[in-house]
């Protein structure tokens, strides 16, 4: 019926112009799949991100993307294992509207983050990610990605020290405890409680301070980090949260 629907529409749309064009096919017309779909252990969970599509599948920019359904499936097997392009056994995880993203979701321009909580160390787990058009039409789902969760890494303690034009924040961390050491990622706020998904660092950071610079004066900064970690792998171990730091920059003296 959908591709009945569609067909009908593209062609009362160019009766309606007067003019002749090529012909589209009704896929042509549905949201291309996300991108970038990464999934990463953080502390006890998964920690999803991709990139929306900007474009349907016949290279016209999107105007009616509405949202997102994630899909997921839990196995006890080992990574390697995985099917790569079965959807078998795929459940509707999360069900997300861009003009109404719940707590757990961020939107950093096309990019989304979210968290899965509902998952346990020892098993794996796989996704994918299918947009909806306005009347909830289905576009194009992305390619799966797997993990397998293990016992999460040891979390760093922080310590903070204001300066007039900065605020320098120290990690002293122990030995990696699941896989090899590979930095910190680090996360700023100003709203007591809140913990951004997205880390101040594109990169991890490998050296035992960090020098923050981009800051407003009169303002106070809370700071929380994660240990990185790489298994063998492949696959990047976030630790739970640091403690949390305060700092605000000096005045002048």
């Amino acid at each position: 019926m959908r591709r009945l629907f569609l067909m009908v529409i593209c062609g009362l749309s160019l009766a309606a112009c007067g003019k002749k064009g090529p012909l589209l096919y009704p896929d042509m017309l549905l949201p291309n799949a996300p991108t970038a779909l990464a999934a990463s252990q953080i502390d006890g969970g998964v920690k999803l991100q991709f990139l929306l599509p900007e474009s349907d599948r016949g290279g016209r920019k999107l105007t009616d993307l509405a949202g997102v359904k994630i899909n997921k499936r839990t196995g006890d097997f080992k990574e390697e294992k995985l099917c790569s392009s079965c959807l078998t056994e795929f459940r509707l995880f999360s069900k997300i509207y861009l003009d109404k993203l719940p707590d757990t979701v961020e939107r950093y321009g096309s990019r989304i983050i979210l968290l899965d909580a509902d998952v346990e160390a020892g098993k794996s787990y796989s996704y994918s990610v299918m947009p909806f058009a306005k009347g909830d039409q289905d576009g194009f789902a992305s390619p799966q990605v797997s993990i397998l969760l293990v016992q999460p890494a040891i979390p760093p303690v922080l310590h903070a020290e204001s300066f007039p034009t900065e605020i320098k924040i120290s990690f002293d961390s122990t030995q990696p405890s699941v896989g090899e050491f590979i930095g910190y990622n680090l996360y700023r706020t100003t709203r007591q409680g809140e913990t951004p998904h997205l880390p101040i660092n594109r990169e991890p950071l490998t050296d035992k301070s960090y020098t923050d610079t981009a800051l407003e004066r009169n303002v106070k900064y809370l700071y929380m980090a994660r240990t990185l970690e790489k298994l063998e792998s492949g696959g990047v171990v976030e630790s739970p949260l640091s403690n949390v730091v305060e700092g605000m920059m000096k005045n002048d003296e």
